[in-house]
């Protein structure tokens, strides 16, 4: 069923737990069992994002682990 694909820079594992509840929960709420629900985190390093010219990793720095 529902595959949900997140693109992200690096998050505490706590922030994953939630996302994957919330996002599968809202699909619950929509009559699909939870166990239908995958979630797949990708987790891109902000040295490799960019915005404004300038890497993610330089711009917001106190977020580069």
């Amino acid at each position: 069923m529902p595959v949900v694909n997140i693109e992200t820079w690096p998050i505490d594992e706590e922030i994953k737990s939630e996302i994957i509840k919330k996002i599968t929960n809202s699909f619950v709420d929509l009559g699909i069992p939870a166990e239908a629900v995958t979630i797949i985190i990708h987790e891109i390093p902000l040295s490799n994002w960019g915005s404004g010219g300038m890497q993610h990793s330089i711009k917001f720095k106190e977020f580069d682990k």
